[in-house]
């Protein structure tokens, strides 16, 4: 496990700005270890905010042009290519090379399947340190410093050089089968980014149990519940979240209160048929919270105002007036 820290948020260290990957690059997620200390359960299939770690990870990597998972097939949330080392189960190195050949960018991210709080700015931080150096790779290092290698953008010629290197000086095998990580990254030139949330892995049921319980906490559980209910419908649309919950506010308070999902679902369904993107919700919403504030003002006015022709006694109070009395 790398250690975790509970402060700070998904993608927090230090470096360049967050931002869109500066280069086209492609990634190689492993996937296929045998999680011997979760009893061998299928680590990439366990959910955390209702997602699998590895759609998790698939969606960090989401700008990628090409996206090689090693490991046998599965239903993902994004398309990606599928490669396994052989013979399987050969280690974290031999699925390197064996993800390295469908790629074809000179920028490769490589990471684990098994990274719940992996994010795209950190995928963009690391593609930036890197290119703004002459590093060969760029990796995060956890709380205490350790390195992570699976969790890394590196320059894939100086991978392919030093692979096979590797490969040379095994000539007895044709393989590189239980090979540690370290004899690849040892022979680079490498920078590294400090990030005790992105660099965070699931090693453990306990492991499992804090990405669970993070999730949930105040400052995340909304932003984590949107990115799930975006990716199990199919959505791939970034909104002024506060325009939307500030238009569920002003409906629920200057309406009534289920004036507010009913709200925000017709503003969804009206950019639908617009078929906008982000300014075709933010205007829907902005036209709908204009609507919001005159209707509320219109409740607020005919509370403070008194009522047109509204006697200042009852009828009955006065018999001369009333039209039988006549």
């Amino acid at each position: 496990m790398t250690a975790y820290e509970p402060s700070g948020d998904p993608g927090a260290g230090t470096g360049p700005t967050p931002g869109p990957a500066p280069v086209g690059y492609d990634a190689v997620v492993l996937a296929g270890g045998a999680a011997r200390r979760l009893g061998g359960a299928d680590k990439p299939g366990l959910r955390v905010g209702g997602r699998a770690l590895l759609d998790r990870v698939l969606a960090a990597c989401a700008g990628a042009r090409t996206t090689v998972v090693v490991a046998d097939p599965r239903p993902t949330a994004r398309p990606v290519t599928w490669a396994r080392e052989d013979p399987p189960g050969g280690g974290p190195l031999a699925a390197l090379a064996a993800g390295l050949r469908h790629t074809t960018a000179e920028h490769v991210v490589v990471v684990s399947a098994d990274l719940p709080f992996l994010a795209g700015p950190t995928v963009g931080r690391l593609l930036s340190v890197l290119a703004a150096s002459d590093a060969e790779g760029a990796l995060l290092t956890d709380v205490e410093g350790r390195d992570q290698p699976l969790v890394a953008a590196y320059r894939a010629s100086a991978l392919r050089r030093e692979l096979a290197a590797l490969a040379r000086d095994r000539a007895d095998r044709a393989d590189l089968t239980g090979l540690p990580l370290r004899r690849l990254t040892g022979a680079l030139r490498l920078t590294r980014v400090p990030d005790a949330v992105a660099s965070f892995d699931c090693d453990t049921w306990d492991d499992i149990a804090t990405a669970r319980a993070r999730i949930r906490e105040h400052g995340h559980v909304l932003d984590e519940w949107i990115t799930a209910a975006k990716d199990e419908l199919g959505i791939d649309l970034d909104v002024d979240t506060g325009v939307l919950l500030d238009l569920a506010r002003d409906a629920a308070h200057g309406v009534a209160r289920p004036a507010a999902p009913l709200t925000t679902f017709l503003v969804g369904y009206a950019a639908g048929r617009a078929q906008g993107g982000p300014e075709a919700v933010a205007e829907a919403a902005r036209k709908a919270a204009a609507l919001a504030q005159r209707w509320a003002e219109e409740a607020a006015e005919a509370e403070s105002a008194p009522a047109a022709g509204k006697p200042d006694v009852a009828p009955d109070a006065t018999p001369d007036t009333r039209p039988d009395a006549r």
